[in-house]
């Protein structure tokens, strides 16, 4: 059985900036256009649980793509987070058990704000959502072995994440909603980006056909630069909504240090700081431009 920090492990805390980032931007937009100032109600108690749910998907995912690629033995030969399934700490059956609990925990969470806020049809879209988490790497035919990850990730955790929570707060969306939930959708990909990155020797050898081993290794590192710079450029475009959106160009030098690292080439374990520094990222961004947004 396994120890309560390796399914700490197994859960790939690296990756869990990516759950809350979409909702402190998705707060800061919905702030923007209300009022920072103003008495937030029920507002505080959504985002809570708008992060609550995000943060259950992104385990459960986590759960499921080490469930699904240790039954497939595609996780074998790997370096970086610890993999339950993959190295036999814990069997299949526990390690997807644990991915449908955490799902459980996001519908339940997921439920309590559909009745908090009476948007009962978004409880079509959390349906939707679970599936995509699950199909990822799982079923028959999963879309993450098709290089379309980026795909759900970008719609999954940015846009419907980030536009989601504003929606819930406010009713509707903004363009610094649209914006923010681009950043950070791409952040997310870039996350992903390099994972598959550290992974292609052995994931084209298992016919794992992520988008980094379909673009070849060169273009999936300019990708990378690509999904990490151009949030800050979005971030800069949300100072006409709120000049605080302009606490974005902080992130500037990490930018520039994860490119820089990722571009000379570095691979294999090397990328597991870059996959950290990714998400931290992310992180820093959800911060810095929910708060300049709400300023």
């Amino acid at each position: 059985m396994p120890t309560a920090a390796e399914w700490i492990a197994g859960a790939r805390p690296r990756t869990l900036p990516a759950a809350v980032a979409p909702v402190l931007v998705g707060t800061g937009a919905a702030a923007q256009a209300l009022d920072a100032w103003e008495p937030a109600g029920t507002r505080t108690l959504v985002a809570l649980l708008a992060a609550g749910v995000a943060l259950a998907l992104q385990v459960g995912v986590n759960y499921a793509n080490d469930y699904s690629d240790g039954v497939r033995g595609t996780d074998l030969e790997r370096v970086g987070p610890l993999r339950l399934t993959a190295s036999g700490i814990a069997s299949p059956r526990q390690v997807k058990l644990a991915a449908f609990a955490a799902f459980g925990v996001a519908a339940l969470l997921g439920l309590a704000l559909v009745v908090l806020t009476g948007h009962w049809w978004l409880l079509a879209v959390g349906a939707l959502c679970i599936v995509a988490a699950w199909y990822y790497t799982g079923g028959r035919r999963p879309y993450g072995y098709r290089g379309l990850g980026e795909v759900g990730v970008f719609v999954f955790f940015g846009l419907v994440a980030v536009l989601g929570t504003t929606y819930l707060q406010l009713g509707g969306v903004t363009w610094p909603a649209v914006l923010g939930a681009i950043g950070v959708g791409l952040l997310a990909c870039a996350l992903l980006m390099v994972n598959n990155l550290r992974d292609v020797p052995t994931d084209a050898v298992v016919g794992k056909k992520t988008l980094a081993v379909r673009i070849g290794d060169a273009r999936a590192r300019r990708a990378y630069v690509a999904m990490i710079s151009v949030p800050v450029l979005l971030g800069v475009a949300c100072a006409f909504a709120s000049p605080w959106a302009l606490l974005v160009l902080l992130l500037v030098p990490p930018v520039v240090i994860l490119a820089i690292t990722v571009r000379l080439g570095a691979r294999g374990i090397a990328l597991v700081p870059v996959l950290a520094g990714t998400g931290m990222l992310e992180l820093g961004y959800g911060v810095l431009l929910g708060l300049g947004l709400a300023l």
